[in-house]
């Protein structure tokens, strides 16, 4: 229930407080008072946009309050938002002159998602644009859906869900089919590349080891005439002056003939003795080198690493097919490393993760499968919520169809015929099902669509009709009813007021009018009067002691404030009330 509605600076009311009782209140004024702002006050705490210029001019925003019992369901909703003994709920929307907006839940900054999500649980607006909006199929719909009994709503949801995931798997079979379309080609291509890289089989690190290996052999010649040069001179030339090695030998030889005198030069003696072996052993090795300078130039590093001799290249060991050799395997490891991002290391990462889409595109046709197998699980789950939905519907329809008769004949309207009409449509959220509510205003006269049979004033009472039986269910939420007596008047109007005043009876109403009918049923009266001789014009909302809701009943009456006769008959509406 809505306690207490509070506005400030909001066009023409500069501030307005209605503290509203249970059941029916009505709010009541001359045409141009004002009544649609609070029409409107209310629109902006269920979340409605805010129009331009609705700050009162010289103000800086515009304020409206709502406060309101705290239902259990809207407690559990908003959760550690409120305290544990908070009895009530306030929300509250701020309108700058600037025409920004802010949204208030509970004394907390809130957005509009936010506050719209809770009011719709504490207010259901019924004005003009909701006659209008009755019209809508999908409207008539949600007023068919909450009139289904059982467990129609948790239905609904699971429905919404089935559907949800229903779309979530066709758009997978969509990206999947796309995938398939180009599947054939991205392979070959993965597969050239992964052929191409396989085949050279480049190691880490080969591209460093191969420029020094191509170094030595450019500089085979040189290297081969130093270490012939230097073994040359520890051995010496056939027919040529002795090597070091030789002039080493005679000088061991004296040294050993003294054998045994001295001990010092003793061991001098035998350092001279292995020299002439180091000697000898070098000069074998150099000359050993030479003979097999091609394979030098492929050797072991000092460190250790392997030549290229064995990392996969057919390298001849000597000569320059050996260097044109090296050449092509190094020109063909810099060309894969310009194409795959620069370096062996990113020529290897790219082979990994080509390997991974090679085997995601190799798996694509599974998948597909796959997921054309859970599609159709879900939209069989699908299927059987929307025949669900249909049947509570359909079982619905004819006894909501039946209560809303009886209702429209207790509204004047009792040669009226009124229909509900569920047709099929392509599965979504809410199921399969499209509902017209169907009108026949007049006996013999083939019923059809309410956007195109019922005037205003039908309109209104269908509305109320509907939502007369629609209202009956267990509802916590405020009906704010703005001219729902648009185009109506005379006995009509009695019971118009007649059935709003059962509403309120089982739930707080509050009606906008201009009919004294309606307005004399009230349990408490507002007006709205506008006070002209203020700058800018102000109105003013007060509410109405018994003797001024007679006098205000006199004035709605038409008549002046001291007709005698229609005084006594707005005493008496008051009385019948």
């Amino acid at each position: 229930m809505l306690q207490e509605l509070r506005v400030e600076n909001l066009l023409l009311i500069e501030q307005a407080q209605l503290r509203l009782a249970p059941g029916l209140n009505v709010l009541t004024g001359e045409t141009g008072a004002g009544k649609t702002v609070l029409a409107h006050a209310l629109d902006l705490l269920l979340g409605g946009r805010a129009r331009p210029g609705i700050v009162r001019p010289g103000a800086g925003e515009a304020y409206v309050e709502g406060i309101f019992d705290l239902p259990a369901g809207v407690r559990e909703q908003l959760g550690e938002r409120l305290s544990a003994d908070a009895e009530e709920l306030v929300l509250a929307r701020r309108v700058g002159a600037d025409g920004r907006t802010r949204a208030y839940l509970g004394g907390r900054a809130a957005t509009l998602a936010e506050l719209r999500e809770v009011a719709s649980s504490l207010l259901a607006f019924y004005g003009q644009h909701e006659h209008r909006k009755l019209t809508l199929s999908g409207f008539q719909l949600e007023i068919l859906d909450g009139v289904c009994a059982g467990e129609h709503t948790a239905v609904l949801r699971q429905c919404a869900d089935s559907h949800a995931q229903a779309q979530r798997l066709q758009a997978r079979m969509a990206q999947l089919r796309e995938l398939s379309s180009a599947r054939e080609r991205e392979l070959e291509l993965l597969a050239y590349e992964l052929a191409e890289i396989d085949a050279l089989a480049p190691e880490e690190g080969e591209h460093e080891r191969l420029l020094a290996a191509r170094e030595r052999l450019r500089r085979l010649d040189a290297l081969c005439s130093a270490a012939g040069a230097a073994a040359d001179a520890l051995v010496g030339d056939a027919g040529e002056q002795p090597g070091a090695a030789q002039v080493a030998a005679g000088a061991a030889a004296g040294l050993d003939a003294l054998a045994g005198v001295d001990p010092m030069l003793d061991a001098l003696a035998e350092r001279m003795r292995a020299v002439v072996i180091e000697s000898q052993d070098l000069a074998g090795e150099l000359r050993d080198y030479c003979e097999r300078a091609g394979e030098a130039a492929f050797a072991s590093s000092p460190e250790g690493e392997e030549g290229i001799s064995q990392t996969g290249g057919d390298v001849s060991p000597s000569g320059d097919d050996a260097l044109d050799t090296l050449e092509e395997r190094l020109t063909a490891i810099e060309r894969l490393a310009r194409k795959h991002g620069g370096s062996v290391a990113a020529v290897l990462d790219y082979a990994t993760h080509a390997r991974a889409r090679h085997r995601e595109l190799a798996g694509a046709q599974d998948a597909l499968a796959q997921t054309e197998e859970e599609l159709g699980s879900a939209r069989a789950v699908l299927h059987e919520h929307v025949l669900s939905l249909r049947s509570a519907r359909q079982a619905a329809a004819a006894g909501f169809e039946r209560s809303v008769r009886e209702q429209l004949g207790a509204l004047a309207m009792g040669e009226a015929s009124f229909e509900v009409r569920l047709d099929e449509r392509e599965p979504g959220p809410a199921g399969a099902d499209t509902v017209e509510f169907l009108l026949a205003p007049n006996p013999g006269v083939p019923a059809g669509p309410l956007r195109e049979i019922a005037s205003g004033g039908e309109l209104s009472r269908v509305m109320l009709a509907i939502m007369s039986v629609a209202g009956s269910q267990p509802h916590d939420a405020t009906l704010i009813f703005d001219e729902v007596d648009a185009g109506i008047g005379g006995r009509t109007a009695n019971v118009v007021g007649a059935r709003l005043r059962e509403l309120g009876e089982h739930r707080q109403v509050l009606c906008i009018t201009h009919l004294p009918q309606i307005a004399s049923l009230a349990a408490r009266h507002f007006s709205i009067v506008k006070d002209t001789h203020a700058e800018p014009t102000l109105a003013n909302v007060v509410q109405l002691s018994e003797r001024e809701v007679v006098s205000e009943l006199v004035r709605m009456l038409g008549a002046d404030s001291d007709d005698t006769v229609a005084r006594r008959h707005a005493r008496d509406l008051r009385r019948a009330a």
